[in-house]
């Protein structure tokens, strides 16, 4: 299988960020399980990645790999918007 990965871009521990980590642990448990790596990044933890990475809002989900890059800016709380807009789930 072809390595599989996602990142998640946070600030810290806001309300948005928290529910797009639990959102994301979710979807992956019940959609994904085995199929991704998922990395969270706090970007007030390393605020120059926001630039390095193209991040102009947060909370963002990137899917880095397979390529092509997809990005999803929000909470993630629409697990179909997930799936479909990143195209992470090969029966979606």
């Amino acid at each position: 299988m072809a390595p599989r990965k996602l990142l998640l871009y946070v600030a810290g521990q806001t309300p948005k960020s928290l529910a797009a980590i639990t959102n994301l642990e979710r979807i992956c448990a019940e959609h994904l399980p085995g199929q991704y790596t998922v990395e969270v990044i706090d970007l007030r933890q390393n605020p120059k990645l926001a630039r390095e990475h193209s991040i102009v809002a947060i909370p963002t989900l990137v899917r880095e790999l397979p390529v092509p890059l997809r990005k999803l800016i929000g909470d993630l709380s629409d697990t179909h918007k997930v799936l479909v807009n990143l195209k992470i789930s090969d029966s979606v």
